[in-house]
């Protein structure tokens, strides 16, 4: 019972504050010292120096650099203007704008944080500015945001694949279709929201100060460098033609061509974006290690066969096993980061799926999809604190977290799709 008290210890401590890195790794330490002495951390220089050689890990950083330079180039801000004024007119146009936005800014960046604070202080002041509901206009917002962890080049599909032994290609084609659902579902509910309650978010009057034929022109115009940096992108991965670990050093060097178009470009700023990624980079790899320490003290100690034990002793098999790691995720996603749960309860679970014959690609999308939700969930959804932080004093935290509700509705509804019909998204419940 060593490794389940280890993991509870380590998930009780993850609540109180500590950082995380050093939470697996002085709970490894102390409960490793205890099994088995030093000597069993005779081979985590060999461990760590297997993570630092990993290829598939080098897209990270890179993909991470690729997104803070879009976010420098005010990509978000001129991208927003010309969608709302093409949609604005509608009900809910702008609504559906920062969605669309957001769907673009998730396939370009992938950066989270970064697409929900520049919609915040870009489109929040708008849609509250036309009388938008405070709740649809900061639930819109924060779902939009969210999108980058489904819509591929996603980070957590990338460190999914790692954890999971899949090839990130592979995972970056099956994570279209849901996210393609997803959106579609985001804007059918905005629609049908201002069909029945139109005071929600009423149309912007028309600018008649510029033409249509200007308006979709200026859509244009923002809308074709970036989506040609998506092509690029996840075209060489799709094609074949690069792996994405070279497709993510291609975005890189995209995202700097953009920069140039966008007049945005200086080494001070590339300089500043170098130095936003190794931080982000750091803390991802500081966590990796520390979760390498835990798995590896959770495995010795008997921790990973107990569990496989009784998950598969579970009432309904395969079907009882997805039901309840699906809940643990959730459920752990209302506390801790996506980080986290991949690289500890991922590597946890993933023995026991294929024990029972459970196809990867499937379990790796569901889990994908379930991590999108932990953005978006209180108390400590980081997208909810994200755009408090931005949000106008007039917006409370009550707000957010209202209009967050039925998009998490949603994402769970096209998460119970991938489970029950898993071959309308193309794949497969079993190998």
């Amino acid at each position: 019972m060593i490794g389940m008290i280890m993991f509870l210890v380590a998930l009780f401590m993850l609540m109180l504050g500590f950082p995380v890195a050093f939470t697996f790794g002085g709970v490894a330490l102390f409960f490793g010292v205890f099994a088995e002495g030093m000597e069993l951390f005779a081979f985590m220089p060999y461990r760590i120096m297997s993570v630092m050689q990993n290829t598939v890990l080098m897209a990270v950083p890179l993909f991470i650099f690729m997104g803070v330079i879009l976010q420098r180039t005010r990509l978000a801000e001129q991208l927003l203007t010309s969608m709302g004024r093409l949609f604005g007119g509608l009900p809910g146009g702008l609504a559906i704008s920062t969605i669309l936005v957001g769907a673009l800014l998730a396939a370009s960046t992938g950066v989270v944080g970064a697409s929900v604070v520049a919609m915040g202080l870009i489109s929040l002041p708008v849609m509250l500015a036309h009388k938008y509901d405070k709740r649809l206009a900061t639930g819109t917002i924060c779902a939009a945001g969210t999108l980058g962890q489904i819509v591929p080049p996603s980070i957590i599909l990338i460190i999914l694949g790692d954890v999971l032994g899949l090839p990130v290609g592979d995972l970056f084609r099956a994570a279209v279709g849901p996210g393609v659902v997803l959106i579609g579902l985001y804007i059918a509910y905005i629609l049908i929201m201002t069909r029945f309650k139109p005071e929600t978010a009423p149309a912007m009057p028309e600018d008649t100060s510029i033409s249509r034929k200007k308006e979709i022109m200026n859509a244009l115009l923002a809308i074709i460098p970036p989506l040609a940096l998506i092509v690029i992108v996840l075209g060489s991965i799709f094609t074949g033609i690069a792996t994405p670990t070279e497709s993510s050093a291609l975005g890189g060097i995209g995202a700097i061509a953009l920069a140039i178009i966008y007049r945005q470009f200086s080494f001070k700023m590339v300089w500043d974006a170098s130095k936003d990624t190794v931080k982000v980079t750091a803390m991802v790899f500081a966590i990796l290690i520390g979760a390498t320490a835990f798995s590896m003290v959770f495995s010795y100690t008997g921790g990973d066969y107990l569990l496989e034990e009784w998950m598969l002793a579970l009432p309904g098999e395969k079907w009882g096993f997805i039901i309840l790691a699906m809940l643990v995720i959730m459920v752990l996603g209302f506390f801790i980061d996506f980080v986290e749960i991949s690289f500890i309860i991922v590597p946890i679970l993933a023995p026991v799926a294929e024990a029972m014959g459970i196809n990867m690609l499937w379990f790796a999308i569901l889990i994908a999809m379930n991590l999108q939700t932990s953005f978006l969930t209180p108390p400590f959804g980081f997208a909810l604190f994200y755009l408090k932080g931005v949000a106008p004093p007039q917006v409370r935290t009550i707000d957010i977290y209202k209009g967050v509700l039925p998009f998490i509705l949603l994402q769970v509804f096209v998460l119970a799709l991938i489970v029950v019909f898993p071959e309308w998204f193309g794949m497969s419940s079993s190998y």
